[in-house]
């Protein structure tokens, strides 16, 4: 793998062909682990690029490194199997290095949904749930579908319920992390129970959905101490953000459709490293602030975001 990955979601802004096209441009540029999920709409349009990337022998497919995700309303019981069959016939693959349970939650919303929007038929955390459903990934990975299979947008608590309970274990952890919303304790759980972690989000993603945008939120690009940070090294605050989360020790995954912004994540993260004292510093900046809230997946009762997340 990277150090960085490539995300592919396009927060609802781009088109699936635009998306593809970036995906195309990185990997010519260097890129070899692309984020994905059945959710973004663009598999099919992405898997495409896969394949012609691999007949013209620009990539071998064990070079690559391609992550998917289940969606949540495909969390029957069954269709699991049925979701990454889908995928692969999508991305033109025979295998997934790592098809990640997306949320843990059945909750869903219909696409581009409005902040506000709930389903009636959502429903709280359950852990026997998710173990039904951690089952058949675990199926997947015994089958030779998923090389690796993984979590996402979990909390301590919630693994403490489950990771007991694993006869596979999660390989990758993705979560939200950038400079302003660190989660260090669930890092550090992470890291010691061997789970490598994906952080998505990177530069604060100011591009995200409106659904996920409140009053109050940080922009990572302009904390003081990113600026000041981004000024010494004469990079642009964005850039700070890559840097202090490869040296955090996670793989961030930005998304860019402009090929001099994905060539300059790309070397960035293999340039000019951040000294010991910034990265103290930003440690110290911390904010707390979760962007991604999730709001579309409360249950009927729920008081508001924050028991999404226990």
């Amino acid at each position: 793998m990277n150090k960085i990955g490539f995300g592919t979601f396009g927060s609802d802004h781009c088109t699936a062909t635009e998306i593809a096209a970036a995906v195309e441009g990185a990997l010519h540029c260097g890129y070899r682990f692309f984020d994905c999920a059945s959710v973004y709409g663009n598999e099919a349009e992405i898997g495409a690029v896969f394949e012609k990337a691999l007949n013209e022998g620009i990539v071998k497919r064990e070079e690559l490194f391609v992550t998917s995700k289940v969606w949540n309303d495909m969390q029957g019981k069954g269709d699991i199997l049925l979701s990454c069959a889908k995928t692969l016939h999508d991305l033109r693959l025979d295998y997934i290095d790592c098809f990640f349970v997306h949320w843990p939650f059945p909750n869903y919303h219909a696409p581009h949904a409005a902040g506000d929007s709930r389903n009636p038929d959502s429903k709280p955390w359950s852990a026997t749930h998710f173990m039904q459903v951690w089952r058949q990934m675990e199926r997947l990975q015994t089958m030779g579908l998923a090389r690796t299979i993984g979590m996402s947008n979990m909390t301590v608590k919630k693994l403490k319920e489950v990771l007991p309970q694993c006869t596979i274990k999660p390989a990758f952890i993705e979560m939200e992390l950038h400079p302003a919303f660190q989660q260090p304790e669930l890092f550090e759980y992470c890291i010691k129970q061997g789970i490598e972690v994906i952080g998505y989000c990177p530069m604060g993603s100011p591009n995200r959905p409106e659904r996920d945008k409140a009053p109050g939120d940080v922009i990572d690009t302009q904390m003081p101490e990113v600026e000041a940070i981004a000024k010494a090294h004469n990079i642009h605050p964005s850039m700070v953000c890559l840097k202090w989360a490869v040296q955090h020790g996670h793989i961030p995954i930005p998304f860019s459709l402009s090929p001099a912004h994905y060539k300059a994540n790309l070397e960035c993260v293999n340039t000019d490293p951040l000294t010991d004292a910034e990265m103290a510093m930003l440690a110290k900046a911390d904010k707390n602030c979760r962007l991604v809230k999730g709001q579309v997946f409360l249950w009927p009762g729920a008081k508001d975001w924050k028991e999404l997340w226990d």
